[in-house]
């Protein structure tokens, strides 16, 4: 009888310490379960730090490379010296002009003024040599200047006034040479500067005689003056001698007024008053040359950074 009762006892002994067992069981699961959701709510919020940082990243590289990317500010109207770069040193401007051109900003659109090493460059445009050869494809013409070089000798150059789309960034000119073939290039200006003393009225230029640099456009575009050409201020009034390379120009028209030539014989000089150094003029000369006399319009440009 006692030996029964020994077993009952050890019977729930047994079952009591198993209800322990699985107690402590289950709170050590429930204490793992919850560690893990811990765990889990954790590398959450550790993703979505991670989603939002790479979201800003992302957010600020695209800032940086659009601000990389964006055209240069739009420059003030006036003139400025700008440098000109290209991706051939077969292609750039004389040597005289220390790598820069004249860039002039008119109502938003910039020009830059270059003047070439030679008359070897016939044709200038603006985008790619194959555009440049469709039909009415606006190619730039070339004028004539003549530039000195630091050892005196002096050379009839071509020079050409190219548009210019941006600042600071490459942008595409084709050429075509004497040989009649297109090419390719890359080009930018950079480092545009004012012009530092240049006076644009002639009453801010002290009386005296001086030089500059002139060309002009229009006609056949083989006519050309040469160039520098004499400046004279007197009392603030500018004439400009104009010295033709023809002996055929019987006169000139500026502003309504027609000039004579100042000479008989080679070939025809004006004296011709202007307003201004830095901006362009149309001028209106008549030549003989042909069957019967003809009035030509020329387009007048001075490089007012030669001015001597």
């Amino acid at each position: 009888m006692k030996k029964k009762s020994y077993t009952i006892v050890a019977a729930m002994a047994l079952v009591l310490l198993c209800g322990c067992g699985n107690k402590e069981q289950a709170s050590t699961d429930g204490t793992a379960a919850g560690t893990t959701a811990a765990e889990s709510t954790v590398n959450t919020e550790e993703a979505d730090t991670t989603a939002a940082d790479t979201e800003q990243g992302n957010t600020e590289g695209s800032t940086e490379a659009a601000t990389e990317g964006a055209p240069a500010a739009s420059l003030s109207d006036g003139t400025y010296l700008a440098k000109f770069e290209t991706d051939s040193n077969m292609f750039h401007v004389n040597e005289t002009q220390n790598g820069r051109g004249v860039l002039t900003v008119s109502g938003g659109k910039m020009t830059i003024h270059l003047v070439m090493p030679s008359q070897n460059i016939m044709n200038l445009f603006v985008g790619l040599a194959e555009d440049a050869q469709k039909d009415g494809a606006d190619l730039l013409q070339p004028t004539v200047e003549q530039v000195t070089y630091s050892d005196g000798m002096t050379e009839a150059v071509y020079a050409f006034d190219l548009p210019v789309p941006v600042l600071d960034q490459e942008f595409d000119v084709a050429l075509i040479g004497t040989k009649g073939k297109w090419y390719d290039h890359k080009v930018k200006v950079t480092e545009a500067e004012p012009y530092e003393g240049r006076k644009e009225d002639a009453g801010e230029i002290r009386d005296g005689e001086y030089t500059i640099e002139a060309s002009v456009e229009g006609g056949t575009g083989r006519a050309s003056i040469t160039s520098p050409a004499k400046l004279t201020i007197t009392g603030g009034e500018i004439r400009l001698q104009i010295e033709w390379s023809s002996p055929h120009y019987d006169y000139m028209i500026v502003d309504g007024e027609k000039y004579l030539p100042v000479n008989t014989d080679g070939n025809s000089v004006f004296n011709i008053p202007i307003k201004s150094v830095e901006k362009d003029m149309t001028v209106i000369a008549d030549t003989t040359a042909m069957s019967e006399p003809h009035e030509i319009e020329y387009v007048l440009h001075l490089n007012p950074g030669t001015l001597k």
